[in-house]
């Protein structure tokens, strides 16, 4: 007889209970009507069941668009309304967009295409330990545009090589005399993560959430192309990415500084791959192919007429490789990633939006920005602390997708109201979103894989990930917005 799926009950519990008393037993301040604050109750404990990991995230979305329709607090009255507004996360092009974006980047694992980049450049660059992490660093900035599972790029395709090299080098979880190398290793390949994550909206599935937010706090002024965002985050994360390694090395020096090894065993696993296969090639020329059209270099080259939406162009990449046999059907069917990505953006992104609709957005970016605005200070000193509220409450959170689905709306509208330029408040708290990864061991699905590789304490990750947010706040705040004014953005 099959085993019940289990529920967590204390989170559960707790979940419903919040969702009750916010429902039943506190009032909807002035100024918010019922159903906001209704539609409130079901989103606030829609994040505590997420958190509390009640069930998998896309069952808890299941139930969350259920209850929409079933309560109809975004339609009273009209049932059939309500189903369809419960329903109408599933039409966003952003969310189809990352779905699709992880079918494809199946194939980097499917061909073995991933780890032959990562061996690739240990090969180069791998005489020395300090070598390696930048090697690890250009593999997984190489691969960020096409993978926005950031846990299946840092967790599941740079973890294996940095493993693999770690043991090379006889560097062993515990090992007081090599296991520093390891775990310089293994932190430099978790904070690759946050950064790269930052520099493309297709490097981690939140990102699109956040470009819709911009669009919907500005009315579509602010209204962040797959091109603008990469070139915003461009000169900043080239920053951050060759500072990181450096400042980890400084923290947590390795034992082992030179590998001459390094470089021969990355070519032994390069040759055990074999050479170049037909379906690897065929999915280098498809990514080729997606960063062209996300870049939007048809149009600059033929005109506004040649402008290929991004989620059209995924459906393209994807199509591309299903004719071509690199991926089956089944392998898309598999891919339970993406289609447990869809129907949890789906829900969250349907309750944020009518949370806005509702006016419950508004109303606490009001009451946010009147709390900082009778400090009586500057917006950019109101702007910086929203950010530092914003990254730093990243501690009570175990997932980005909640804290930014909870937080950023109004902390955007907040900041807007306080006077900050809109795409500089913008910018910060967009690239903040996956900067603030790096604080604990669980912020994100990567932190657990590595972390739980037993080569860093609990001390020294919460310590380096406390260093590097501020090294990684000061790098995107500073040089950030010097670039950003000179891209003529603010």
């Amino acid at each position: 007889m099959d085993r019940l799926t289990p529920i967590r009950l204390w989170p559960a519990f707790l979940s419903v209970f919040i969702t009750l008393m916010l429902w039943f037993a506190v009032p909807n301040p002035s100024g918010v009507t019922p159903e906001a604050w209704h539609l409130l109750a079901l989103f606030i404990g829609t994040i505590a069941a997420i958190i509390g990991k009640a069930l998998p995230i896309g069952a808890i979305a299941i139930i969350a668009i259920m209850l929409v329709a079933m309560t109809g607090v975004t339609n009273p009255g009209k049932p059939s309304a309500a189903l369809n507004d419960a329903l109408s996360g599933f039409s966003n092009q952003l969310i189809w967009l990352i779905g699709l974006s992880i079918m494809l980047s199946q194939s980097l694992l499917k061909t073995g295409l991933g780890a032959r980049i990562g061996y690739g450049f240990i090969a180069l660059f791998g005489k020395r330990t300090l070598g390696i992490a930048w090697a690890l660093t250009l593999a997984e900035t190489l691969i960020a545009p096409v993978t926005p599972s950031n846990t299946a790029r840092g967790g599941g395709i740079i973890h294996p090589v940095m493993r693999a090299i770690a043991e090379s080098l006889g560097s062993q979880p515990g090992n007081s005399e090599n296991g520093s190398t390891g775990r310089y290793l293994a932190l430099v390949n978790y904070n690759i993560n946050p950064i790269s994550s930052a520099m493309f909206i297709t490097a981690t599935a939140p990102n699109p959430l956040i470009v819709s937010f911009l669009t919907k706090g500005t009315d579509g002024v602010l209204n962040m192309t797959w091109g603008m965002w990469a070139i915003a985050a461009l000169l900043p994360a080239v920053v951050s990415l060759v500072l990181m390694p450096l400042i980890i090395w400084w923290l947590y020096p390795p034992a082992i500084t030179r590998t001459p090894d390094a470089p021969q065993f990355a070519r032994q696993k390069l040759e055990s791959l074999g050479p170049l296969a037909l379906a690897e090639k065929i999915t280098l020329a498809v990514f080729a192919l997606l960063l062209c059209l996300w870049a939007g270099i048809p149009a600059l080259i033929m005109g506004s007429g040649w402008t290929v939406n991004p989620t059209s162009a995924a459906l393209i990449g994807l199509s591309i490789l299903l004719i071509s046999g690199v991926l089956s059907w089944d392998d898309i069917l598999k891919c339970r990633g993406a289609w447990d990505t869809v129907v949890w953006f789906a829900a969250l992104v349907m309750m944020a939006e009518f949370l806005s609709k509702l006016g419950l957005v508004s109303w606490l970016a009001v009451s946010v920005g009147n709390t900082i605005d009778h400090l009586g200070v500057h917006w950019g000193v109101a702007t910086l602390l929203l950010v530092l509220l914003y990254v730093y409450s990243h501690y009570f959170f175990a997932s980005t997708t909640a804290h930014i689905t909870a937080m950023f709306a109004a902390f955007f509208a907040a900041g807007l109201g306080l006077g900050a330029p809109p795409a500089l408040l913008g910018l910060m708290l967009a690239f903040s979103s996956s900067l603030m990864m790096s604080l604990t061991h669980y912020g994100t699905g990567t932190a657990p894989i590595i972390f739980g590789s037993g080569y860093v304490t609990l001390a020294e990750w919460w310590k380096t990930g406390l260093v590097m947010s501020v090294v990684n706040l000061t790098v995107w705040g500073i040089v950030g917005a010097v670039w950003w004014h000179w891209l003529g953005y603010w």
